[in-house]
């Protein structure tokens, strides 16, 4: 039965697709891993070096009391402040979103991945090294970290834009046309890392991999497109519950970052959840993650949309007093007092007109919080 229900998906050409593209990045993951390990620990190795009175001072550490809060991060103590500056000083969008919430600052001065993950998206925290990353977390290190400037961005930006397309493919579909435009990003992007021994075998084996008719034989019936003499049975449904556990894990993320169900939301999730009823040995694999996620729905099902927000990135309000590209008619900022919360006044670059606005809202919020955002009230 698992058998004949494996044969039957592989026989849609477009979810073919889709797992292709997705074996594809697991093995432009695995060529890049070491690469990126070791590129990270020297790059580290020199940050403390050059830095050592500000980011390794003998005697001096921090606590473990400056937490972040996603993309929000006001360190405790001056070594976290130093090394806050100096992951900024080397991100490549210093104005942009960082997630902060990834990481465990005191563990920067001595672990050069809890830096890293500072270029990542969010929800990596628990990626304790290159071995347990996904394609995106370091695709993302490559294109924000300037370390790896030399890697021609563009390239990485075009694999980004095409995982993520894959990843957010609401019924894991994609075409033969857009396959091939993916080869060839994968493909040119390789060729910045002809120095890494393993990225000339990962070009190797994407090309046979994209370009084989994969066949899958169920005893007693027709031979049915899939993957025999390739890979076996048993890679095979590894491979697709890797793939469909990243899906999984995608659309769990985006719940916890709205902080509701949209209904973009519910349609993924009903999406994933016909297919998994059409599919009893998927569902046996997934078990545990398909549990997880209703979770979560019954989580922020019960929750009542607010007013939208966005976060701004706090360095950039402080240092330029204006925050360009968004939409806005309120603007809240606050600054931690010694026992309470003191309102800052700045100007915001309204987005749609052109024009400013100086409104300054005063809101009780709990000690120990320190916020800073625009708000855009519909």
């Amino acid at each position: 039965m698992a058998l004949a229900e494996l044969a039957a998906r592989l026989n849609c050409t477009e979810y073919k697709n889709w797992m292709k593209a997705g074996h594809s990045l697991l093995l432009l993951r695995a060529a890049l891993q070491r690469y990126a390990g070791e590129q990270v620990q020297a790059f580290h190795r020199q940050l403390v070096a050059s830095g050592a009175a500000r980011l390794a001072p003998s005697g001096r550490g921090c606590r473990g009391s400056c937490t972040p809060r996603g993309r929000q991060f006001q360190p405790a103590c001056s070594l976290c402040k130093e090394w806050k500056k100096e992951i900024l000083n080397h991100h490549t969008h210093r104005n942009g979103e960082v997630n902060w919430g990834n990481c465990r600052p005191w563990l920067w001065p001595s672990n050069s991945w809890e830096f890293a993950k500072a270029y990542m998206p969010r929800g990596k925290a628990d990626i304790s090294g290159p071995d347990k990353c996904d394609a995106s977390a370091l695709l993302n290190l490559f294109n924000f970290c300037d370390h790896f400037s030399s890697i021609d961005q563009t390239k990485v930006r075009e694999v980004i834009k095409c995982r993520n397309e894959l990843m957010h493919s609401s019924d894991m579909k994609v075409s033969s046309s857009w396959l091939k435009t993916f080869e060839n990003h994968v493909q040119s992007l390789l060729k910045e890392f002809q120095h890494v021994p393993e990225a000339e075998g990962a070009c190797t084996r994407i090309k046979k991999l994209l370009s084989s008719d994969w066949a899958v034989y169920v005893p007693g019936e027709d031979q049915l497109d899939g993957l025999e003499g390739e890979m076996t049975q048993s890679q095979i449904r590894e491979i697709e519950a890797e793939l469909i556990k990243e899906r999984l894990h995608e659309i769990s993320l985006a719940m916890e970052i709205q902080g509701m169900m949209s209904d973009e939301g519910v349609n993924k999730i009903q999406i994933v959840r016909n297919f998994l009823k059409d599919n009893h040995d998927l569902q046996r694999t997934l078990e545990a993650e398909i549990q997880n996620l209703e979770v979560l729905v019954q989580l922020y099902s019960q929750k009542q949309p607010t007013k939208k927000t966005q976060e701004v990135n706090y360095e950039q309000a402080k240092d330029e007093g204006k925050c360009i590209g968004f939409k806005c008619n309120q603007v809240v900022l606050y600054k931690k007092g010694s026992a309470h919360y003191e309102e800052l006044d700045y100007t915001m670059n309204s987005f749609n007109t052109g024009k400013s606005c100086n409104t300054v809202i005063t809101l009780s919020i709990p000690e120990g919080l320190c916020i800073l955002r625009l708000q855009k009230a519909y």
